[in-house]
């Protein structure tokens, strides 16, 4: 019988030793073991989705114990060694439990050989497509995930130097945390060798495979930054990385502790979850934001570089003991990111930006649904936005040079640690000489967002908000003189940012001369707010307005179109010759618009209509990224016309990683499916699904 089975714990119930397992898991290995080294070598097979590796460890034994866990998801195991020697193991779902008595002050060598085929985590991307360059592998471990493909530790308070060996093609590029050190080649594979030289957190690891090209650079400090991208994409290299060293040299200089990691890199990937992962020298973005210098005005990669670049900081250098600390990681990257902003584009940029997350929190407090930044189950808006907002604030409260010296003695103190919000605002109270109970009452325990206090700082801080708070107390008493004085002030005024808002806020209202002017004369952000904004163009604007059609922004060119085919149909041919070549953004915004149109025009290229239902169709392909494929479903379900292949793309879509995705994706199903004839449909392109998709059609369906 296997040593685990005469355990006294395998005679409690399944669902008690479950609950009992995961409590002790955490105590017995923080606390009296602690892992130093891990060495993996994985090899990746693409096409049965499987990783097979090898991991050694070294650890030492704090305090006795009677068994040790590594928390091992769904993973066969065929050798287990400690110290050389085979060692009898317990396993269940979910962990690896070595079943021995280990004493303290032992130090021990564990050598894992496994194999998994991970249902998250390790993403393929692609193995079914005829072209090399569109498949991609890559990982997303954040929480406690990276247990997936590895024999590792979902507790962020482990922390362990790794080393890594990734065997793959020899036609692709691989990369990881760390330092290549060499590259192996044999019988058409390559294994590549990374090496960390300081510990981190296991959900920090990351690897990533695909057709990448990369471009080489220097921090001022000498740091060197890889900044990868698919060859199709080499144009794009510039706008998609713009201001990375510029953002990099800041976060060094401002942060007051030089980048702690050998080399840091970047990479874009098909249909990531997020916008980005912070994972330790090694971030992973998504590929939406490869981008030419036009889209740049409408959705750049700034934020999100700097975001992840400041966790390098703070999450990964320091990182949080538990969810009740998340604002360590989230508010300060999220702060830092602002402050490179705000060093590249200005103080109005900043503070425009900090009123539009103030809002956003004001209306989330407003309806009952305020958190505090303390709550460990706090959403996403909380953690970063209300977080960068109470270090705004506190920041202003101690002095930037107290504050900066209290950031770097946390993190010079707490450096490859694992720290809870008190040990911050300890070295804050420690750095000012401030007692700042009423900052964590106000700003840390606080449920609703202090919108006033925030509408007060930015009035101190920033002209053109102090003129917008006024401008909304005036129409409060009289929206029609407002409107008069408004338009009389507007040529006084210099902020983008205000007059965009004011657009947002009166532009349907605003006289036509007064908007005649604005498309003639305002930059591409306040024309942008305009042409978003009105609900009719005028006889009397049209000229100006069709100049937006060529605008320097997608977005703008994709409302101009709509709006215009929309209001002038004499001039719909017109319109839509004229935009017959824009593509539009990564997700083909305009490009999409246009077949759309193209396919209700009365006489517009009748003869090619088959042709343009037919491309508007094949973007909702798996091949392209989520957010083409939901906006080609969309345009598709408002035409009511989902050809049969469309409705296996969306099944397909039915069970795609991306929840939000999925989600839509089910919700457009369902809808389908209140169709007269849509059983018959299904009918006909049962038999070419997949299991997989055959499965949640039948479970849809009741089958």
């Amino acid at each position: 019988m296997d040593r685990l089975l005469q355990n006294p714990m395998m005679r409690l119930s399944p669902i008690f030793l479950v609950f009992l397992t995961s409590h002790l898991v955490f105590s017995q290995i923080q606390d009296n073991v602690d892992f130093i080294h891990g060495d993996i070598s994985i090899f990746v097979d693409a096409e049965s989705k499987k990783i097979v590796g090898t991991v050694e460890y070294h650890f030492q034994v704090l305090k006795d114990v009677d068994s040790i866990f590594l928390d091992a998801k769904n993973m066969n195991f065929n050798k287990v060694l400690l110290d050389g020697e085979p060692l009898q193991i317990g396993k269940t779902p979910k962990y690896l439990i070595l079943d021995k008595k280990f004493r303290k002050a032992k130090e021990h060598r564990l050598t894992l050989s496994y194999n998994c085929t991970p249902k998250q985590t390790v993403y393929f991307l692609g193995w079914d497509a005829t072209h090399t360059a569109s498949k991609q592998i890559w990982t997303q471990g954040q929480g406690k995930y990276t247990s997936h493909w590895l024999p590792s530790f979902d507790d962020m308070n482990e922390k362990i130097e790794f080393d890594l060996k990734i065997t793959f093609n020899q036609d692709y590029q691989v990369l990881a945390n760390g330092k290549l050190n060499q590259v192996l080649e044999k019988d058409g594979l390559k294994t590549w060798h990374f090496d960390m030289q300081s510990p981190m957190s296991s959900y920090l690891l990351a690897f990533a495979i695909g057709s990448f090209d990369k471009k080489e650079l220097s921090s001022t400090s000498g740091v060197p930054i890889e900044l990868y991208y698919e060859p199709k994409d080499s144009l794009k290299v510039e706008p998609t990385y713009r201001y990375t060293r510029e953002i990099f040299d800041y976060l060094e200089k401002e942060i007051g502790i030089p980048y702690p990691w050998q080399n840091y890199k970047q990479v874009p990937v098909q249909d990531f979850l997020y916008a980005g992962m912070e994972n330790t020298g090694a971030t992973i973005f998504s590929n939406t934001f490869v981008i030419d210098s036009i889209a740049f005005k409408d959705k750049n990669y700034v934020n999100v570089n700097a975001h992840e670049m400041a966790h390098q900081w703070f999450g990964n250098l320091v990182t949080e003991q538990s969810g009740n600390h998340h604002w360590l990681h989230e508010g300060f990257a999220t702060f830092y990111a602002y402050l490179a902003e705000k060093q590249l584009f200005g103080d109005d940029y900043f503070y425009w930006r900090l009123w539009e997350t103030a809002t956003s929190l004001s209306n989330l407090s407003g309806d009952g649904n305020g958190e505090a930044l303390t709550d460990p189950g706090a959403g996403s808006l909380t953690f970063y936005e209300k977080g960068a907002w109470a270090l705004v604030i506190l920041r202003d409260k101690v002095g930037h040079e107290n504050f900066k010296q209290a950031i770097e003695n946390y993190l010079n103190k707490f450096a490859y640690q694992n720290v809870t919000i008190s040990d911050f605002m300890w070295e804050v109270r420690k750095a000012s000489g401030m007692k700042l109970l009423d900052f964590e009452n106000s700003w840390l325990q606080e449920s609703a967002f202090p919108l006033e206090t925030a509408k007060d700082f930015l009035r101190t801080k920033n002209s053109s908000l102090k003129t917008y708070f006024e401008i909304q107390a005036k129409a409060e008493e009289d929206e029609i003189s407002t409107l008069e004085w408004l338009t009389a002030q507007w040529k006084d005024w210099d902020s983008d940012f205000l007059k965009s808002s004011l657009l947002y806020d009166f532009g349907n209202q605003l006289p036509v001369d007064l908007l005649d002017s604005i498309l003639q004369t305002e930059g591409i952000k306040v024309r942008q707010a305009l042409a978003m904004n009105v609900e009719r163009v005028s006889p009397e604007l049209k000229e100006s307005f069709e100049i937006l059609l060529a605008d320097e922004s997608y977005l703008t060119q994709e409302a101009a179109l709509f709006r215009l085919w929309t209001d002038f149909p004499k001039n719909q041919v017109e319109y839509l010759d004229q935009t017959k070549d824009i593509e539009g953004m990564p997700n083909k915004n305009v490009r999409l618009l246009w077949l759309t149109l193209a396919l209700v025009t009365p006489g517009y290229a009748d003869a090619l209509k088959p042709e343009f239902f037919q491309e508007l169709s094949n973007y909702t392909h798996p091949k392209y990224h989520f957010e083409t494929r939901l906006l080609a479903f969309q345009y598709l379900k408002n035409l009511n016309a989902f050809s049969d292949n469309t409705l296996k793309n969306l099944i397909n879509a039915c069970n795609h990683h991306v929840w939000y995705f999925k989600k839509s994706s089910r919700k457009l199903l369902k809808e389908f499916l209140k169709g007269e004839e849509s059983d018959a449909r299904l009918k006909g392109i049962y038999q070419s699904l997949n299991p997989e998709e055959k499965s949640y059609l039948d479970k849809t369906l009741g089958k």
